[in-house]
């Protein structure tokens, strides 16, 4: 890839955790475009939440990029959604924009944005939430298959945003990783041993995703993502299940 994306406008979402899953699990997928300037740490924007620390947020997943143009393809894909889901935030992102997708953003990629530096870490792994937001049952492992899942940076420098400040590539170290490779090698082909190699070998990845390409080189098997993707059962409707077992 050769061709660097435009530079591109942001619109800035925050949100907090409320109780969200079957069983009062929290989740902050519910942001809210800011009209004002915004904080960012190495944390994320202040005042934002995630619901879930040990699998949302930290260091690696401290803004969550969401591509606007995809809006309009769920909604084609799934018109017995309500159209009014499909539009800035469904997908529980803290950056919106138009003109910057899987295809055209790569691995490592680093960003001035407002005062901030910013690096893409990692593509977004979709979980069950989804398919609560959109009440659609496997929303997940539509998002996953369609590679149009957005994806994750890190803060290299702190600083101040406002909205529509202006996301700028200003280095690409991995310009033959776009986030679309990535993602065809994660879930399409994800036993390419050659490809398995690359991805470990990426340092700009978390440890965590390096290593699972080390598992899948080792094992020749894919790791079961089952647990990420279906909707957990209720406590109620598993207590019933025992009663009448």
């Amino acid at each position: 890839m050769n061709e660097w994306p435009p530079s591109v406008a942001a619109r800035l979402l925050i949100g907090r955790a409320i109780p969200f899953g079957p069983n009062g699990e929290p989740s902050a997928i519910g942001k809210q475009c800011v009209a004002g300037p915004l904080r960012l740490s190495v944390s994320g924007f202040v005042g934002d939440e995630q619901g879930d620390p040990l699998h949302h947020g930290g260091p690696d997943k401290a803004l969550h990029h969401y591509p606007g143009e995809h809006y309009a393809v769920w909604r084609h894909e799934l018109p017995h959604v309500a159209a009014e889901c499909f539009f800035t935030g469904g997908f529980g992102e803290n950056l919106a924009t138009v003109g910057l997708t899987e295809q055209s953003v790569c691995v490592g990629d680093i960003f001035r944005f407002g005062s901030a530096l910013i690096q893409v870490s990692q593509a977004r792994q979709p979980c069950w939430k989804l398919n609560i937001r959109f009440g659609v049952p496997n929303m997940a492992q539509r998002v996953q298959e369609s590679a149009r899942t957005g994806w994750y940076y890190r803060v290299l420098a702190s600083g101040d945003v406002v909205p529509e400040s202006e996301i700028r590539l200003i280095d690409r170290p991995h310009q033959d990783w776009p986030l679309a490779r990535l993602l065809h090698h994660l879930y399409a082909d994800p036993l390419n041993n050659n490809a398995l190699k690359d991805i470990a070998s990426l340092s700009v990845l978390p440890p965590s995703w390096r290593r699972m390409a080390l598992q899948r080189l080792v094992s020749g098997c894919i790791e079961d993502g089952s647990h990420r993707m279906n909707t957990p059962s209720s406590s109620s409707s598993k207590k019933r299940g025992n009663e009448s077992s």
